[in-house]
């Protein structure tokens, strides 16, 4: 049986993802590269949104997939080592290690993806090869020659210099690697974006690792199922099958999958409950007492929507008075705006727009809609309505550190220790997790040494049962807020 199975293996082409830090010429070695390997016709068919491309040299076929260099698309680019078989890291020789090479040799690392590395801007007069060498040892990647085994080329994407050498690099590597496919059986891959088009709906970027994908075939991923209704290749031709290795646009999901889900072609499509990933998933009921400042926010596609969520996240750990009320991929709608009316919200918009009517309704209730292509832009604009509530820290900050009864979340007993400040019997508290407001409650009953006590001061440990809306976690921060000065 496993000798049948290996008869029906063949070599398949590598899948590259590109990583490195920004502005070090990742875009420039990926255009210079489509360029001299795609006819003019094809070059000019393809565009960066599409995430994923195929270019020919020496008669074989190498995929790319192309993960974007802002810091706030982090889990973007280790989903694209997770799906990719190998990885060019990009290093530019006159700057050498950045915080996004260490990060991306980190997510390689615990990948395990193997790669290459390209030395990039050699062109440049302060190029300095050995010292990024150097560099490189010291954040332990150790190239040949350099006491270890990791293969490098120098490149310039302005002269063209070494980039035949490069991509020779990947096919070698790939040919140690020893990748195959059994091309005969139903597909399975990963998705690699999901986004809604204006004109044709909710499209979805799948990269097919073995088998072969057909127009018509059902697909399923762990959370939603659909039909293949338009397949095309990563140059927007239809097209009736996709090859193991090829990336693929797929028409025919009646919801968004979730980019970096497994998929795999099943025989029918079975009962379930799709999920509402074009709707708002709120995070809050509309109307809960919350004085801080209420976000929604809305973005063209899934990965552009998980970066805006983790840059605004990371804004929530600095300043707990800002709260996600819900997030979704899209345009901003008429239920964004109700929600924001009912809550009290802004709404961020990152690459998405508002329609007339919706910014009307937005006007009419005084709902701003702030929309940019640069998340800093949002960001910032966040800051500011921050600096405008003026909220103060909070007065005592307790840490859970033991969860000992949840009988129903109106009683809970837990353990914990003051961080900051002082914790009260009887207070009203806010929930933080992750670096985001999820919730609030009251104490019930506080205690010290096992003794009722009014109050608990920063260092000690306490007991408490309280009332919440949510099952409380260990690690949970509860905050006593004092009242911003609006």
């Amino acid at each position: 049986m496993i000798e049948n199975q290996n008869r029906n293996r063949i070599n398949r082409s590598p899948i590259v993802v590109v990583m490195g830090h920004v502005d070090h010429g990742k875009t420039t070695l990926l255009d210079y590269i489509r360029k001299t390997t795609l006819a003019s016709r094809e070059a000019g068919g393809i565009t960066q949104s599409i995430g994923a491309y195929q270019v020919t040299h020496n008669e074989k076929l190498i995929t790319f997939i192309d993960t974007p260099g802002h810091e706030a698309f982090m889990k973007m680019r280790s989903r694209g080592a997770n799906i990719a078989d190998l990885a060019i890291l990009v290093v530019a020789a006159d700057e050498g290690i950045k915080p996004q090479t260490k990060e991306s040799v980190k997510i390689l690392g615990e990948t395990k993806t193997p790669f290459v590395v390209a030395l990039t801007k050699t062109d440049k007069p302060n190029a300095d090869i050995e010292r990024v060498k150097n560099e490189l040892s010291a954040a332990g990647v150790f190239l040949e020659g350099y006491g270890g085994q990791i293969s490098y080329q120098p490149v310039s994407a302005k002269t063209g210099d070494g980039i035949d050498e490069l991509l020779d690099l990947i096919l070698l590597t790939a040919e140690v690697e020893h990748l195959t496919c059994e091309p005969a059986t139903p597909a399975t891959g990963y998705v690699l974006e999901a986004k809604v088009d204006r004109q044709r709906g909710l499209e979805a970027t799948l990269i097919v690792k073995n088998g072969t994908l057909r127009a018509g075939d059902f697909i399923s991923t762990p959370t939603i199922q659909g039909k293949i209704k338009i397949l095309e290749n990563f140059l927007g031709e239809p097209i009736k099958e996709i090859a193991p290795s090829a990336p693929a646009l797929v028409i025919g999901f009646e919801t968004l999958p979730q980019a970096g889900e497994a998929f795999s072609v099943i025989e029918a499509l079975k009962e379930t409950v799709q999920g509402e990933s074009s709707k708002t998933s709120p995070r809050e009921k509309p109307g809960e007492e919350f004085l801080g400042l209420r976000l929604i926010l809305k973005a063209s596609d899934g990965g552009s929507l998980e970066a805006l969520s983790e840059i605004v996240k990371s804004l929530a750990k600095e300043k707990p008075v800002l709260r996600v009320l819900g997030e979704s991929v899209g345009d901003v709608n008429d239920n964004d705006v109700k929600f924001a009316i009912s809550s009290k919200a802004i709404i961020l918009a990152f690459k998405s727009r508002a329609d007339k009517t919706s910014k009307n309704l937005a006007e009419i209730n005084g709902i701003k809609i702030i929309s940019s292509e640069i998340i800093y832009e949002l960001l910032k604009a966040a800051e500011e309505f921050l600096k405008e509530l003026e909220a103060p820290k909070p007065t005592g900050i307790l840490k859970i550190l033991a969860v000992f009864n949840q009988s129903s979340p109106q009683k809970q007993v837990v353990g914990g220790k003051v961080e900051s400040g002082v914790f009260k019997n009887k207070a009203v508290f806010e929930i933080e997790r992750d670096g985001i407001i999820v919730g609030s409650g009251r104490t019930l009953n506080l205690q010290q040494q096992k003794k009722d006590a009014t109050e608990v001061t920063e260092g000690k440990e306490a007991g408490l049962l309280v009332n919440s809306e949510i099952l409380l976690k260990t690690g949970d921060n509860l905050l006593i807020q004092a009242k911003p000065k609006l």
